[in-house]
């Protein structure tokens, strides 16, 4: 399964803008969540957005390119400029790369690769991910996550099986979504409504998975492996 960095797109000039989506376009490793033209938009629009990475031109009217990455938190940023004199200060902003325009397919390849590998080290630092719930925000725990499958009652929420016996409800929430989240060597989507922890897995063969965890009457949770996600699956428990 491959890692997509989530992008945002910031120029102010429409034919950059227009230039640069369609060079990131090409780039499989990243998925545009959305452009803008305007840096003050982007930020009014940023408690809504899910997003990785932002690459951003860096002389804008009224909110400059470096002013908005430290705006950004923890987000990684990859300025693109005319101007070779921002360099230094892109960097000093720890900047994954400054690329001077006309922005080249090639160059960027190379900036996203950057972001990639350090997006990876950051993500496999992470211990949890914040989601909403039934009962409003939480911090779900990777090595507390038995296993999650499509909630009965509404199938855009997803029900969410701890290892302490516990259940929690994730609110309008897709599966694709929630594997961009999770640690992809830790977790495995097993059929169209199941992602199992690896780690819950207790049996398995080409068909079916018994997890370790049980349902409260005590019968062990067996789980149907489709051909779909079937090699995934055999690959991630080294078979």
């Amino acid at each position: 399964m491959n890692t997509k960095i989530k992008c945002l797109l910031l120029d102010d000039e429409l034919p950059g803008l227009t230039y640069l989506k369609m060079l990131c376009e090409q780039i499989p490793e990243l998925e545009i969540i959305k452009s803008f033209n305007d840096p003050q938009k982007l930020l009014e629009e940023i408690p809504k957005l899910d997003f990785d990475l932002c690459i951003s031109d860096i002389e804008m009217p009224g909110i400059d390119g470096l002013t908005l990455a430290n705006l950004l938190q923890n987000k990684l940023v990859i300025f693109t400029t005319a101007y070779k004199n921002y360099a230094a200060e892109a960097f000093n902003i720890d900047a994954v790369d400054y690329i001077t325009k006309p922005v080249t397919k090639e160059r960027l390849e190379r900036a996203v690769a950057k972001a990639l590998e350090r997006f990876q080290k950051l993500d496999s630092s992470k211990k949890f991910i914040n989601l909403n719930t039934d009962k409003g925000k939480t911090l779900l725990y990777f090595d507390q996550i038995q296993y999650i499958k499509t909630a009965s009652v509404d199938s855009r929420d997803k029900e969410v099986y701890l290892a302490d016996g516990s259940v929690l409800i994730l609110k309008n929430i897709n599966f694709g979504s929630l594997l961009n989240q999770l640690p992809n060597t830790d977790f495995c989507r097993v059929n169209k409504k199941e992602i199992i922890a690896i780690s819950a897995v207790q049996f398995f063969n080409h068909n079916e998975i018994s997890l370790s965890f049980h349902e409260k009457s005590g019968k062990p949770i067996v789980l149907v492996l489709s051909d779909t996600y079937k090699n995934d699956f055999l690959t991630k428990v080294k078979i």
